[in-house]
């Protein structure tokens, strides 16, 4: 996808060589030399994305991603450094930065990390349509984020919601279940549908002997206790949803009576005598793995293919985190009505830390630790001192950057040895196409130990 593109950057050559290459790639590219120019260029050009430098003599380019970010916090700022400087990319990106590269840049780097933006832009803008289409009040159905996984998720919900099909939720517990299912619902085709019953029951949390008749019903005199009839859940839902939840712990006895009921679009409560129309669609979920319980015959194999009909697999937090930002806004609101309070959000450090979590518990734990937070909070913003000691830990370590540096020096090395292959060994046009003065490759090759010892930059190749 092409793009509008701004670069910042005080060197001449650099900037307008950098400009010339996008610009044969098909995007629309406008340069600035100094930070101030850059602002001024930024609001007339309306960018995609864009690329500023660092170091600027009129004003630092952390100093230019803020006020960026101040007006247009939606924007995708790249930040250029020079190599190895990981604590300055760190700090932008806590500014609010959307990537970084350092110089001598790799063009090839360059294109993808600006095609992986555009997507995310594209994904955003399809995320927002269908988040409207599948439901219009997220106070309710709060399904928040602008993943991809999270985009499929919502292409899933409005496939399967306007039908009547038998739905299968499955996925971590936290992820959201209930939500999916309760989104489904309200998707449902018929007139008047959002407003039908939604009943859930959870199978793992009633005890066997009575699971069947929360399910079912029963008659007055059906067993010890039975002194009254009692309507079962199945009954109750009428035309709605009934929602399973953890049908992986339902016992087998109950298991083959739930597959005669959904087999027969009928049911009789226990005790009675005349059968009961199944009119309610069937949403079940589970945290577990089906298929490994079917191997097991701890879940029947007949039941399985009943129940997922639709399959809906649901992603954990650790596989969507970039959405963790969203998830935050929208906690910190609902929870400032919940306990009153008037917390602005989640500074930068904080947030770095709740992204780097690896999130057992997923979105519910995010709450949850949210929740905690903005308890103990006293000021505008919740900081790392309200984080549950797990997460005060640091994030990075002077061993990690050293193996970040050994990682990326690896990188580069094997990058440029492509480009040279490509380029048939000529440095003169390699340099070109890594975007760097061809002395500066010279270096770049002695440095990297991939220079021949016959090489010389006076030499033509």
């Amino acid at each position: 996808m092409l793009a509008r593109i701004l670069i910042i950057d005080d060197e001449n050559l650099f900037r307008e060589n950098l400009a010339d290459l996008l610009r044969e790639e098909g995007h629309d590219c406008q340069t600035a030399s100094s930070g101030s120019e850059g602002l001024a260029c930024f609001g007339a050009f309306s960018p995609d994305v864009v690329l500023c430098d660092i170091s600027m003599p009129d004003m630092d380019g952390i100093d230019v991603l803020e006020k960026i970010m101040q007006g247009s916090p939606e924007s995708f700022v790249i930040m250029i450094t020079a190599y190895g400087a990981l604590d300055t990319a760190v700090e932008a990106f806590r500014k609010g930065a959307s990537d970084y590269i350092s110089k001598p840049l790799l063009l090839e780097d360059v294109l993808h990390k600006i095609a992986q933006l555009m997507k995310y832009k594209e994904l955003a803008r399809e995320v927002r349509f269908l988040r409207r289409q599948v439901s219009q009040d997220l106070e309710d159905f709060p399904l928040v984020g602008q993943s991809e996984a999270m985009h499929r998720l919502f292409l899933l919900i409005r496939s399967v919601g306007p039908t009547r099909s038998t739905v299968l939720i499955t996925g971590e517990s936290g992820t959201g279940k209930e939500l999916v299912a309760k989104a489904i619902h309200g998707m449902n085709g018929e007139e008047g549908a959002p407003n039908l019953p939604f009943v859930a029951i959870n199978c793992a949390g009633i005890p066997e002997e009575l699971l069947e008749s929360e399910l079912f019903g029963h008659i007055c005199g059906a067993f010890t206790g039975a002194i009254n009839d009692r309507i079962g859940h199945f009954e109750l839902a009428g035309e709605g949803t009934i929602f399973l939840d953890e049908i992986g712990d339902m016992p087998l006895a109950l298991q083959s009576k739930l597959l005669r009921v959904l087999e027969e679009k009928e049911f009789v409560p226990i005790g009675g005598a005349q059968t009961v129309p199944l009119k309610a669609r069937i949403i079940a979920a589970t945290n577990q793995d089906l298929r490994k319980l079917v191997k097991e015959k701890a879940f029947r194999e007949d039941l399985f293919f009943r129940i997922a009909v639709f399959e809906v697999p649901l992603p954990p937090l650790r596989e969507r985190w970039h959405d963790i930002p969203l998830l935050v806004e929208h906690f910190v609101k609902r929870l400032n009505t919940e306990l009153k309070r008037k917390c602005l959000g989640v500074d930068h450090e904080a947030m770095e830390r709740l992204r780097s979590h690896r999130w057992p518990g997923n979105v519910r734990e995010l709450r949850n630790i949210i929740e905690r937070a903005m308890i103990l909070c006293n000021g505008e913003y919740l900081t790392v001192a309200e984080l549950p000691g797990e997460l005060q830990a640091a994030v990075s370590s002077p061993k990690l950057l050293d193996e970040l540096r050994g990682a990326m020096r690896a990188y580069e090395s094997e990058h440029i040895r492509r480009v040279l292959c490509a380029c048939g060994g000529n440095k003169e046009k390699a340099a070109r196409r890594l975007c760097i003065h061809h002395s500066t490759l010279y270096r770049k090759l002695e440095d990297l130990e991939l220079l021949h010892p016959d090489d010389s930059p006076s030499g033509k190749n």
